[in-house]
């Protein structure tokens, strides 16, 4: 590459940032100031400034590179090696143990035996690793030179998304969801959390911090339903969360803080990237099990030298060059995946004996045994009791649960436009069940007369309301059947079994990601000392970012390239909305069930008629001027006060 920058030798030569440069910046550590010595972006300093081309410091042309697992952050890798690195595109070989590429994110069936789909995307705006690829692959339904953004962006500026049921109880009534209902010293708890730092998490889940009048709020019924969490699960990443969506939080009730694809995960966002590499050359080696790393460890490093792969069954062994490159995803939410149908339940019972056996979480505790830096995977495959819920996917012909559908849709199902908004949740489901339709067809070759309806549960050790069995151990007819007693169309029952396909996925780690977790439990992304190895995905560290969301799976990919590329540029931190004053006033009084909060009248006062008056949250009506302003506010702060003191 000297050839390239030639003309900048001296700057170059003289610089201490060149080929040493920071690829994970981290904003929580970082005090923002200009001096002589900063050089480089803010951590989390978005635009078009960053959008510079990073230059290796020297060619990688000659280089191999072996991805193992095709999902959205292994092709997220292959895409970046190319437009970054300056690999050719025929240098990259994908090695998938399954039949089929996409890893978690999947999208199949037909109309004749059903669709299935894992699972779906909550997507937003701020996820920039992801809008960065995208808005350079080419559209899947669009021409050039329309990339898969600009068919976002059209379809969600011009249709938004909210709810009008995102609660429903007593047999199918929509149950008020206006209100957080968050009490004083809940509100409190989880402004501390906001303000402790992430060292001090180590190891507790959520129910050891929080109290049960939080547990039993609407506001965590929203936001363990939206994001799948349990009370069991890591405090830590629930913190992680919080700072990373908190300019969305009063879209949390009604969803409008979200934006959904056309079509299912698979075709939207699989498809058109999967197209794109392929058309540039890359290989796919499906079928290919990695059983192993061979791994030539002493004192200046770690050096892979070698994959163990299994191929149709015989054991073939890749050898790795000097500046070859091999990148694991490791870990698989998705892994041991049970399928059932209308009339057969995906499994038996819930056996925890052999977790974290299948091949999907072998490669990655066969790294840990070599050495501490890769992380201990028990602590994340270890609990399937604690880890594993189950979904079922409904393809409808019109039957009275399409009726009842339409009761809580936006717009009509077949209209093409938003229809639920995301899920509506039976809040007095002993499985704490929820359904959503999105926009419909959520297949390209879906049929007119057809809809696709997605249903998922996070309790699964507890018998149903009507169907006394815990949901994996039931077949889709009674999913079916538990459904309409909730909808309260039970008398109508047959009637939807005849028109409804049930296919149901019961997964086993699905949730492993949000399991209590300590400082060295999840290896870098570049492990210390590792010369050729990256590791992607859902179970490796990231200073700031969140688990299970396609942004921090590609978040990932993009820190391997430049980390093992020593590329001239970084990775910002997730986007600041966290540090804006806006967001932060227009969270503290969303908390408060947007009632005032201890100050704002003073804020009002001192804003009013000056240019950052809009900075404060709007309210509905027009605050009363009170006669002493003084009492006003001390009536607020007792108010404040006793509510803390309970």
């Amino acid at each position: 590459m000297k050839t390239v920058t030639s003309k900048f030798d001296k700057v170059l030569n003289a610089s201490p940032e060149y080929g040493h440069v920071n690829h994970q910046p981290d904003s929580s550590k970082e005090k923002q100031r200009n001096t002589p010595q900063k050089s480089m972006p803010f951590s989390d300093q978005i635009g078009n400034y960053q959008r510079n081309k990073g230059i290796p410091t020297q060619s990688f042309t000659d280089s191999k590179v072996y991805i193992i697992g095709s999902g959205i952050a292994g092709m997220s890798t292959a895409y970046y090696f190319i437009r970054d690195g300056k690999i050719p595109a025929e240098n990259i070989t994908f090695l998938e143990q399954l039949h089929i590429d996409g890893g978690s994110m999947d999208g199949a069936g037909n109309a004749k035996d059903g669709y299935i789909i894992r699972g779906g995307r909550e997507m937003d705006m701020t996820y920039e690793n992801l809008w960065d690829i995208f808005q350079d692959i080419p559209a899947l339904e669009m021409p050039a030179p329309y990339s898969v953004l600009d068919e976002y962006r059209l379809l969600n500026d011009n249709d938004p998304n909210y709810s009008k049921a995102r609660l429903i109880h007593n047999q199918g009534l929509v149950k008020d969801f206006s209100k957080f209902g968050l009490n004083k010293k809940d509100q409190l708890a989880i402004i501390k959390l906001l303000l402790k730092k992430k060292e001090e998490l180590d190891d507790l889940s959520i129910q050891d911090y929080f109290s049960e009048s939080f547990l039993n709020s609407n506001f965590w019924t929203f936001w363990r339903t939206m994001f799948a969490f349990e009370n069991w699960h890591s405090l830590l990443e629930l913190k992680l969360y919080m700072h990373r969506f908190l300019h969305a939080i009063d879209g949390l009730n009604d969803l409008s803080a979200l934006v959904f694809p056309k079509y299912n995960q698979y075709d939207t966002f699989i498809t058109p990237l999967r197209n794109f590499l392929k058309e540039k050359g890359v290989q796919i080696n499906l079928n290919t099990l990695v059983k192993d790393l061979d791994i030539h460890i002493n004192t200046e490093g770690k050096v892979v030298e070698g994959l163990i792969t299994e191929q149709n069954g015989e054991e073939i062994k890749i050898p790795i060059r000097e500046n070859d490159f091999v990148i694991v995803t490791t870990g698989s939410m998705t892994e041991d995946t049970s399928y059932g149908t209308n009339k057969k339940a995906p499994i038996l019972g819930i056996d925890n004996s052999n977790s974290g056996e299948s091949a999907g979480w072998k490669l990655w505790k066969n790294l840990a045994a070599k050495s501490e830096i890769f992380g201990k995977p028990e602590k994340f495959c270890g609990n399937i009791e604690k880890s594993a819920w189950e979904s079922a996917t409904l393809t409808c012909k019109p039957s009275a649960l399409v009726e009842k559908l339409k009761e809580y849709s936006v717009n009509d199902p077949y209209s093409g436009k938003t229809v639920t908004g995301g899920i509506i949740t039976i809040t007095d489901s002993n499985w704490l069940m929820s359904f959503t339709c999105n926009r419909q067809p959520h297949f390209p070759e879906q049929p007119n007369d057809v809809l696709v309806l997605w249903v998922y549960s996070l309790l699964m050790d507890r018998e149903g309301n009507y169907i006394k069995k815990a949901m994996p151990e039931c077949t889709g007819d009674e999913i079916l059947a538990e459904l309409c007693y909730h909808l309260g169309i039970s008398d109508q029952l047959e009637n939807v079994q005849q028109n409804t396909i049930v296919r149901t996925a019961f997964m086993p780690y699905i949730t492993s990601m949000f399991m209590p977790r300590a400082k060295g439990d999840r290896p870098a992304v570049v492990p210390e000392g590792c010369k050729n190895l990256g590791l992607i995905g859902q179970f490796v560290e990231t200073n700031n970012d969140v688990v299970f969301t396609m942004e921090s799976s590609v978040r990932t990919a993009r820190i391997a390239v430049y980390q093992l590329l020593h590329l001239n540029k970084q990775v910002p931190d997730i986007n600041p909305l966290q540090y804006d004053i806006r967001h932060l006033l227009k969270a503290t009084k969303t908390l408060n069930d947007d009632q005032p909060f201890l100050g704002e009248g003073i804020l009002r006062k001192i804003l009013k008629g000056t240019y950052y008056e809009h900075i404060l949250p709007g309210t509905d009506t027009e605050e009363v001027e009170h006669e002493s302003f003084i009492i006003e506010q001390f009536k607020k702060f007792k108010d404040w006060m006793k509510g803390i003191k309970g």
